[in-house]
């Protein structure tokens, strides 16, 4: 299985990112390998849908399971659409949030959160 995470930063001792488009990385996780693979998230600097962006990246990764805090109308659509579950997450570190999930501690995202509309919330 592949679980990608928002995260704050490149390795497994980020924390995850709340903001699924505007993060500055995602952390895939391999459950078979257990190893992380990190890429830039393509969102993070557009000028409007970011969501998008960041949802098509995770789709092309082959993902899963995507954990982030929530996903815009847009991003919510299209990961529903290709079947990744999606999952909510306070901002705690990337080992814990895996854990987490991995004890079905984690809500499923059922419901899209509001739309940014390009703000960047730094």
């Amino acid at each position: 299985m592949r679980i990608i995470l928002s995260a704050t930063g490149n390795t497994s001792e980020s924390n995850l990112d709340t903001r699924f488009g505007r993060c500055e990385f995602f952390l895939l996780y391999d459950t078979e390998s257990k190893e992380f693979e990190t890429l830039v998230n393509s969102g993070m600097e557009a000028q409007g849908g970011a969501g998008i962006k960041a949802a098509g990246q995770i789709i092309e990764s082959k993902a899963d399971v995507v954990i982030t805090g929530n996903l815009g109308p847009n991003a919510f659509e299209l990961i529903e659409r290709a079947g990744v579950k999606a999952y909510s997450c306070e901002v705690m570190p990337i080992k814990k949030a895996l854990e987490q999930y991995q004890n079905q501690e984690l809500r499923e995202i059922s419901a899209a959160g509001r739309a940014h509309h390009g703000n960047h919330g730094r």
